[in-house]
């Protein structure tokens, strides 16, 4: 089993941007776990901090979740999927409009419709996060798949 600090330096550094080969759940769960850790305290140095994060931890948290999958004997471009499903989620959210010096809102009012296609959204973004969860915790296939032979550690 692998430990936290081997976990984080190796996808951090040896593993920055490979989409190829495995990783066992020790090195994907302790990295997500550092990249949850390192997500909370940007979010309290501010937006612009947190911005910087996400960027420079988009590529490597995707890299150790499509080796993950593969590890599994999945596809480790599923891994995009509930990355698209939030950005179309984010984008299509309805704004609320800005509030008037008097309280009142400015604007209009979203649309019920736009409500409610986000509302189905949010649902199918919840079943997928939690099918992914699922994918995501099972054990590794014993022996080598098509993805290459089992993680060492």
């Amino acid at each position: 089993m692998m430990t936290f600090q081997e976990s984080v330096k190796i996808c951090l550094t040896e593993k920055f941007a490979t989409f190829q080969g495995r990783a066992s759940r020790s090195e994907y769960w302790w990295f997500v776990l550092a990249v949850v850790i390192v997500g909370l305290v940007a979010s309290l140095l501010g937006w612009i901090v947190q911005w910087i994060v996400t960027l420079a931890l988009i590529v490597p948290a995707a890299a150790a979740g499509a080796r993950r999958l593969q590890d599994t004997g999945r596809p480790g471009w599923w891994i995009w999927i509930p990355v698209i499903v939030s950005l179309l989620l984010s984008f299509m959210a309805p704004t609320m409009p800005a509030m008037g010096p008097d309280g009142m809102p400015v604007g209009a009012m979203p649309g019920m419709g736009s409500v409610a296609l986000v509302s189905v959204l949010g649902i199918v973004q919840l079943v997928i996060a939690l099918v992914f969860l699922w994918f995501l915790t099972r054990p590794s296939q014993p022996g080598a798949n098509a993805y290459g032979p089992p993680p060492t550690a």
